[in-house]
């Protein structure tokens, strides 16, 4: 992926993430039933897809990241 894409994509997943811990953390409301999307997984699971693209553009940025083995 060139820069365009994994800042795009950065910014995608921050959304998203943002949405589902703030969506998550709202109380339950018993009137409308269950929950039926998992809110607090999604977050976790779009914060660490940020973290690997995070990763990723620091690599596109010329820093080594990674254990190297000599």
């Amino acid at each position: 992926m060139d820069m365009k894409v994994t800042l795009a994509a950065l910014a995608a997943t921050a959304g998203m993430a943002l949405f589902a811990g703030w969506r998550g953390a709202r109380p339950p409301d018993f009137r409308k039933g269950p929950r039926m999307v998992p809110w607090r997984p999604l977050m976790v699971a779009f914060a660490t897809a940020f973290l690997i693209l995070l990763v990723h553009l620091v690599n596109l940025l010329g820093m080594k990241t990674g254990q190297t083995i000599p």
